[in-house]
C-alpha cells in the first residue's frame, strides 16, 4: 500500500463522525431529489418585487433545531485550537448534504434571537422550564453563522419572534408564489404548516413528512394541528394544554368534532368524569395554549429571494474556513458543490521509472552524491510487518523523482527485489545521507524486513506537522500538500479503487504507480523547508530533533519486535467468555421478566424505563439514554443495570481482544506487532492500534485474564514492567510548587492518603480507605475542573459535601489553584499552552473569569500541560533506555508502551541489570522539583508481574 493509504487508516487521524451522511456514518441517505411532487396546475400570485418562484424548491432550515440535534447526537469534538466544534461540524455537514443531495433552488436559515417573544406577553411562564444553552454550545453559534455567511445562505431572524414563525412566514410566501417549501426542523409545531406545497423534512432519517404521515401519527389534518397541540400541550415549552388529554384522545376528539372550539362547546358530553371536568374547566387554558402554539406567518422580515439562490458559493473562502476548523472530509465535498473553484497550483514534473539494471546503477550513483534524499515505499499491506515492498521512490530536487518497481502485474517490466535491495542498501544504511519522508517509521520496519537497516533519519513531515499543530486531526500527506503547497495529489482510489474491487498496489500498472509513488517522494521534499522554518519560528526544532525524531527508531524497534501471545490460552478464554455471556444473558432475561435483544438500546430502554419503571437519568434525541454512566447510576435501584454493564464488558473484551488477537499473530514471527503512533493524541502521548493495548482494563479480573496471555518470546525469559508512580501528580507538584504537595512526595508518602489527611484534618494513620478513595477522586478530577455535582456523583455523596471537599482541598493546596489560574491566564493571552519540553498546543475559548468549573478549552489547556509533560518525560526515558540497551551487552528488548508504563522481556540472569538501567533512566532522565519514582514488577506474563526491586 502507498504511504498515503496507510496514513488515511491511522487511528484518530480522521474522526468517525467524518461521515458523508448526516444520518449515518456508513452510507449517505438516498436523495429525495427525484421524489419531488409535480408542480400544481394554475397560477399563483407572486409579489411583484420578487423573482418568479413558481415551481421552485425552497428549503428553509430551523437553525437552532438542527444545531441542538447535532450537538446532542455527536461525540465531543474539538478543533486544532481546542475549541468545541462538534455542533459546527454536524451543522455544516448537514448543510452541505442538503445542497449536494437535495439541490435546492433557494436555501435559507432561520434563527431564534435571545430575549422574549410576543408569546411571553400572552403567557409569562412560556418556556420557563427551558434550560440555558450549554456553555460548550454558545461559542459555536457564531461559527455557524460565519459559515452560513461564507456559504452565502441568508440568515433570517427578527426580534420578538421565533425561528418557527419565520418558517411559517417563508412557507406562506412560498405557497402564494407557487413554490414548494421544505422545512428542515425537528420541531413538531411546524406540522401545522403542511400543505400540498409544504413539507417537514427530517434530515436524520432523510424523510419528507406530509399530510399522510400526520394522519398516521396524530390522526388529524394539518389545519387541526394547532387545536391538537392546544389540547395536548407541550411540557418542554411549558404550554399547559388540558390535563388528561393526550395525543390519542385529542385525535379522537378532533376527529369527532373537527375543531377545538367545537370540542369545548360539547365538553359536557365527553365521556369520563375527570376528562369532562378538565375540558370544561380548562377552556381558557386551552385557548391560551392555542395562541402559544399557533405560528405567526406574517413576520415583517425583508430579504431578497435571489440571495438565497444556490450556486454562488465562494468555495475558496469556504475551503479556508473548513480547513481552519479541521473539517477535512467536509472540505473534500466542496468539489461537488456549485460555485467558484478554489485555485490549485499545477506542477510541471519529471517523474521517471527505473526498471532496468543500467537505470538502477545510474540512480544509485546519484543517490550516493546527495547530502539528503526523500524516500517512500509502495507495499502490499498497511501493516508494516506484514508488508512486502512493491517499489521504492526517491527525490532530492523539487519536481524530479524516481520510482523503482520490484513487483507489478504479470507481463510488465520490473526489477528483482533482492537485486534492488542489495543495490540500495549502501545508500539507505549510510547515516551521512540524510533521509526525509512522511511517516518514516513505516519505512524503517518495512525495509528491516527486507534486510535493510535504514539510517540517517533526518526529517519526517508528518511529525513536523503534528508538532506545529497537535490539535489537527489529520497530518497525512494529501492534507499537508493542500495545506502548505496548495497542491492536490493523485488520489489513491484512482489507482486501487475502493470496496470489494480494491486492488493491491502490485496489481496496478507500473506506469500509474510510478507517477503516484514519485509524487509521494517529491511532496515531502518540497514540504521540508517550509516546515523547518515554522518549527524554528515556534521554537520547536530542539523538541523535534532531540525527542520526536530519535523516538521513531525506538518505536520502529518495538513494533518490529512485537510481543508473543498465548493463542491456546486465548482460545480457552474465548470459550469461557462465551459461556459467561450466555449466563449473563439468561440472568438479564430473568431479571427483566422477558427476553429481548440486549444489544438494542431501544429494547433495553423499554425494559428499564417502561417495564421496570426506573427513572430516566439522561435523554438523547432518540429517547432515554442507556449508556454506561446511566446504567451505573441505576444499579443502586435495581440489579438489572449492573448485569447489563457486565454483559457489555464481557462481549466487548471477547470481540475486541480475545477473538481478535489470534488473527493478528504474524505467521512467521508468532508475535503480535502493535503499531505505536506519535501523531494521534494532541497532548503528546503515544497511542497504539492493531491492537489498541491501552484499552485493556487494568483493574478488572477480565482484564487480568487477557493480560495473562501476553508472554515472553523466549523460554526461561521474564517480563519486566516499569510504571511511573503518580507521575501526573508529580508534574502538578513540580509546576505548582505547592509546598504541602512537594513535601508529601519528598517524604515518599502516599499522596492520596496525605490529601485525605489534610482535607479531613486527621493523621495519616487515621485515614480510612473511603477517605483515600475520595481524595484520589479529587486529585484526578477537580484539578481538571470537575464540578461539585460531578464529584458528588462519582463518590456517591451529597453535592454540598462535595463542594466543601473541593473548597477544603484548594485551601490546603493553594499553590495548585494558583498554578491552574496562571496556566489559563497565559493560555488566554498567548493562544497556546506548553509542556515541560516546550511542546505547544494552540487553544482558544479560555474565559477571562474562568473559575473552578471549567469549559472544554480550559480543561484541555490544563490537561495538555500536565499530561503532555508526563508524555515528554516517558519519551525521553524510552530514548535513553533504547540507547542503553543497544550500547551495552543486553539481550533485553523493549516491547510495549502503555500510558506511563513500559514493558520489557529479558533473560532471567539479566533481570537485575535491566531493572537498574530502566529505573535509573526513567527516574533520572529529567529533573523535577519533586522526586520521580518508578515501580518495577516482573513475572512470567503481563498479568502476573509482581513487585520487584533491584
Amino acid at each position: 500500500m502507498s504511504s498515503r493509504y496507510r496514513q488515511a487508516h491511522l487511528p484518530g487521524l480522521q474522526p468517525s463522525l467524518d461521515a458523508s451522511s448526516p444520518g449515518s456514518s456508513s452510507s449517505p441517505p438516498a436523495s429525495l431529489a427525484g421524489d419531488r411532487p409535480t408542480p400544481p396546475e394554475g397560477d399563483s400570485e407572486t409579489d411583484q418585487d420578487e423573482p418568479d418562484l413558481k415551481g421552485k424548491h425552497v428549503w428553509v432550515v430551523d437553525a437552532h433545531s438542527l444545531i441542538f440535534q447535532v450537538f446532542h447526537a455527536l461525540p465531543e469534538m474539538t478543533s486544532s485550537r481546542g475549541e468545541s466544534v462538534g455542533a459546527v461540524f454536524g451543522f455544516v455537514r448537514d448543510m452541505l448534504y442538503l445542497v449536494e443531495q437535495k439541490q435546492p433552488d433557494c436555501l435559507l436559515a432561520a434563527f431564534d434571537l435571545p430575549g422574549k417573544t410576543f408569546r411571553h406577553e400572552v403567557f409569562d411562564r412560556y418556556k420557563i422550564q427551558r434550560e440555558e444553552m450549554p456553555g460548550e454550545l454558545v461559542p459555536q453559534i457564531a461559527k455557524i453563522r460565519h459559515f452560513l455567511n461564507t456559504m452565502q445562505v441568508p440568515i433570517l431572524d427578527y426580534p420578538g419572534y421565533e425561528a418557527d414563525d419565520i418558517l411559517a412566514t417563508v412557507a406562506r410566501r412560498c405557497r402564494e408564489a407557487g413554490a414548494y417549501c421544505y422545512l428542515v426542523t425537528g420541531d413538531k409545531d411546524s406540522r401545522q404548516l403542511i400543505s400540498d406545497q409544504v413539507w417537514v423534512y427530517n434530515v436524520r432519517k432523510d424523510e419528507l413528512y406530509g399530510a399522510e404521515e400526520l394522519a398516521r401519527d396524530w390522526g388529524v389534518r394539518p389545519e387541526q394541528v394547532v387545536d391538537f397541540q392546544a389540547m395536548v400541550g407541550d411540557p418542554v415549552d411549558n404550554v399547559p394544554g388540558i390535563p388528561l388529554i393526550g395525543p390519542k384522545i385529542a385525535g379522537q376528539l378532533l376527529g369527532q368534532y373537527g375543531t377545538l372550539d367545537e370540542v369545548l362547546a360539547h365538553a359536557d358530553q365527553i365521556s369520563g368524569t375527570k376528562r369532562r371536568q378538565n375540558l370544561m374547566e380548562g377552556r381558557d387554558q386551552a385557548r391560551i395554549s392555542r395562541t402559544l402554539v399557533r405560528l405567526e406567518d406574517s413576520v415583517p422580515i425583508e430579504f431578497d429571494w435571489r440571495i438565497g439562490q444556490v450556486g454562488y458559493f465562494d468555495r475558496q473562502a469556504m475551503a479556508e474556513l473548513l480547513a481552519e476548523l479541521g473539517f477535512r472530509s467536509l472540505g473534500e465535498k466542496l468539489g461537488h458543490l456549485p460555485g467558484e473553484d478554489a485555485k490549485v497550483e499545477s506542477w510541471n514534473v519529471d517523474y521517471r521509472i527505473v526498471n532496468t539494471k543500467e537505470k538502477l546503477d545510474e540512480l544509485v550513483t546519484k543517490l550516493k552524491q546527495q547530502p539528503a534524499i526523500s524516500l517512500d515505499t509502495e507495499t502490499t499491506n498497511i501493516w508494516p510487518c506484514w508488508a512486502e515492498v512493491v517499489g521504492y521512490s526517491f527525490a532530492w530536487t523539487p519536481g524530479e523523482a524516481y520510482y523503482v518497481p520490484v513487483r507489478g502485474p504479470d507481463g510488465e517490466s520490473y526489477l528483482d527485489p533482492e537485486t534492488v535491495a542489495d543495490a540500495l542498501r549502501p545508500v539507505l544504511e549510510d547515516p551521512a545521507v540524510k533521509k526525509v519522508g512522511q511517516n518514516l517509521k513505516y519505512e524503517i520496519i518495512v525495509l528491516r524486513s527486507a534486510g535493510i537497516e535504514l539510517a540517517g533519519i533526518s526529517f519526517d513531515t508528518m511529525l513536523a506537522s503534528y508538532l506545529l499543530d497537535a490539535g489537527e486531526r489529520n497530518h497525512n500527506l494529501d492534507e499537508l500538500s493542500r495545506r502548505y503547497l496548495n497542491h492536490t495529489m493523485i488520489p489513491i482510489k484512482d489507482l486501487i479503487g475502493t470496496g470489494k474491487k480494491q486492488k493491491r498496489m502490485d496489481e496496478v500498472p507500473i506506469a500509474e504507480v510510478g507517477q503516484y509513488a514519485a509524487e509521494d517522494a517529491d511532496v515531502p521534499w518540497r514540504l521540508r523547508p517550509l516546515l523547518e522554518g515554522r518549527l524554528a519560528d515556534q521554537k520547536l526544532t530542539k523538541l523535534f530533533e532531540e525527542v520526536e525524531i530519535p523516538l521513531i527508531e525506538v518505536l520502529a524497534a518495538m513494533e518490529h519486535q512485537g510481543i508473543r501471545v498465548d493463542v491456546e490460552m486465548l482460545e480457552k478464554l474465548s470459550r469461557r467468555f462465551a459461556l459467561l455471556a450466555v449466563g449473563l444473558e439468561e440472568e438479564i432475561h430473568q431479571l427483566a421478566g422477558r427476553t429481548f435483544n440486549i444489544a438494542s438500546p431501544k429494547q433495553l430502554a423499554h425494559v428499564l424505563f417502561e417495564d421496570l419503571k426506573l427513572p430516566v437519568v439522561k435523554k438523547t434525541k432518540t429517547g432515554p439514554s442507556t449508556d454506561v454512566d446511566v446504567l451505573e447510576q441505576l444499579a443502586a435501584d435495581h440489579p438489572l443495570p449492573a448485569k447489563i454493564v457486565q454483559y457489555r464488558q464481557c462481549t466487548k473484551l471477547k470481540n475486541t481482544y480475545i477473538d481478535a488477537l489470534p488473527a493478528m499473530v504474524h505467521p512467521q514471527t508468532g508475535r503480535v506487532h502493535a503499531s505505536f503512533h506519535q501523531v494521534v493524541a494532541a497532548t503528546g502521548r503515544l497511542s497504539s492500534s492493531d491492537p489498541n493495548l491501552q484499552n485493556i482494563p487494568v483493574r478488572t479480573q477480565q482484564g487480568r485474564e487477557i493480560r495473562s496471555a501476553f508472554i515472553p518470546s523466549e523460554r526461561g525469559w521474564k517480563l519486566l514492567a516499569a510504571d511511573y508512580s503518580q507521575i501526573e501528580l508529580r508534574v502538578l507538584a513540580h509546576f505548582s510548587q505547592d509546598e504541602a504537595l512537594r513535601e508529601s512526595f519528598a517524604r515518599d508518602e502516599d499522596v492520596h492518603s496525605r490529601v485525605a489527611s489534610e482535607v479531613y484534618g486527621v493523621s495519616l494513620d487515621d485515614v480510612t480507605s473511603e477517605m483515600r478513595r475520595q481524595a484520589k477522586a479529587v486529585n484526578f478530577g477537580v484539578v481538571y475542573g470537575q464540578s461539585p455535582f460531578g464529584l458528588a456523583r462519582s463518590l456517591g455523596i451529597e453535592q454540598d459535601a462535595a463542594a466543601q471537599f473541593i473548597d477544603t482541598y484548594f485551601a490546603r493546596y493553594p499553590g495548585v489553584e494558583e498554578f491552574l489560574a496562571k496556566t489559563l491566564a497565559e493560555c488566554r493571552e498567548n493562544g497556546y499552552v506548553t509542556t515541560i519540553l516546550g511542546r505547544r498546543r494552540a487553544i482558544r475559548g479560555v474565559r477571562a473569569d474562568a473559575g473552578r468549573q471549567r469549559n472544554l478549552p480550559e480543561r484541555t489547556a490544563i490537561n495538555t500541560v500536565i499530561q503532555g509533560s508526563a508524555a515528554d518525560l516517558i519519551k525521553l526515558a524510552m530514548i535513553a533506555i533504547h540507547r542503553g540497551l543497544h550500547s551495552g551487552r543486553h539481550s533485553a528488548r523493549m516491547l510495549l508502551q502503555i500510558h506511563d508504563e513500559l514493558i520489557f522481556e529479558t533473560p532471567v540472569d539479566e533481570l537485575d541489570a535491566l531493572g537498574r538501567l530502566v529505573a535509573d533512566q526513567m527516574e533520572g532522565v529529567l529533573q523535577l522539583r519533586v522526586p520521580i519514582k518508578v515501580d518495577l514488577k516482573s513475572g512470567d506474563n503481563w498479568a502476573d508481574c509482581e513487585p520487584w526491586q533491584v
